[in-house]
């Protein structure tokens, strides 16, 4: 399938072995090839869960799936989420070969540190894109599937705490206010949805230990929470799989941050 967005191509993969039934609950996770996206995919696994990941790169994509070691219960769609047709992809992929849909995890995102003044427009529509208008269209596909399919399910955004309180030694306006957009559109939707019994919910980690902070001393951080530690990414993963089973929440976000938001240590 061609992404005409980006001119890249989406393509597919699945595992080859039987088990997966279309009785057991499916996830679609964006932005799972690593860091916590791979994780949320390692714990709806453990939890009993089909899993379709999703990525740019599918040999990424591919190496994660093996990883997991549930070719039976893991497929993958690559391709750009600023697309609408990777949305597509995705539910085709988990209806395909699991022959239902449950749970969206919209984790694809990117972040980055520039002071406001030297943000320039192609990174900031790069942010607003791969953010918010990302998450838009990939919940519209999952959305028009859920209601086709007939029942409910749950929707878990992935946001931040900056858009609660920012740090001075930290500039991050562009992410941040695009990552705002996701709050907003977790609080719109839940609204909007629930008559179709689609939860829709938000996590907002602080600062997670994660290979995106390369090579700096990531605990040297941890001093901006009152537990005065970096959370693990495991700690998102629960957080998420506890909201999309929560069955009467809807409409919240879930700071998972050691109390960054509520203070200093």
């Amino acid at each position: 399938m061609t992404d005409t967005t980006t001119g890249t191509s989406a393509r597919t993969g699945s595992g080859t072995d039987s088990g997966s039934g279309s009785g057991r609950t499916t996830a679609l996770i964006t932005g799972s090839s690593s860091g916590i996206g791979l994780d949320i995919a390692r714990a709806f696994l453990e939890s009993g869960a089909n899993v379709v990941l999703n990525g740019r790169d599918p040999d990424r994509l591919e190496e994660a799936a093996a990883a997991l070691g549930r070719p039976g219960r893991t497929a993958w769609a690559a391709g750009s989420i600023a697309a609408a047709a990777t949305g597509d992809a995705l539910v085709r992929t988990a209806l395909d070969r699991f022959g239902r849909i449950d749970v969206l995890v919209n984790n694809a995102g990117t972040f980055a540190s520039r002071p406001f003044t030297e943000v320039t427009e192609d990174e900031l529509d790069g942010f607003l894109t791969g953010n918010l208008k990302g998450t838009y269209l990939t919940t519209q596909a999952f959305v028009r599937a859920l209601r086709a399919q007939g029942r409910g399910g749950s929707i878990v955004n992935i946001g931040t705490v900056l858009v609660d309180h920012a740090l001075a030694g930290f500039p991050a306006s562009a992410p941040v206010v695009s990552k705002a957009g996701v709050h907003a559109l977790t609080t719109s939707l839940s609204a909007e949805l629930a008559a179709d019994g689609i939860r829709v919910n938000l996590v907002a980690p602080g600062i997670v230990r994660t290979s995106l902070h390369g090579g700096a001393d990531v605990d040297s951080y941890g001093g901006v929470a009152l537990l005065n530690r970096v959370g693990e990414v495991s700690e998102i993963s629960d957080a998420v799989l506890y909201l999309a089973g929560a069955e009467f929440i809807t409409g919240h976000a879930l700071r998972v941050d050691g109390g960054h938001v509520t203070g200093r240590s």
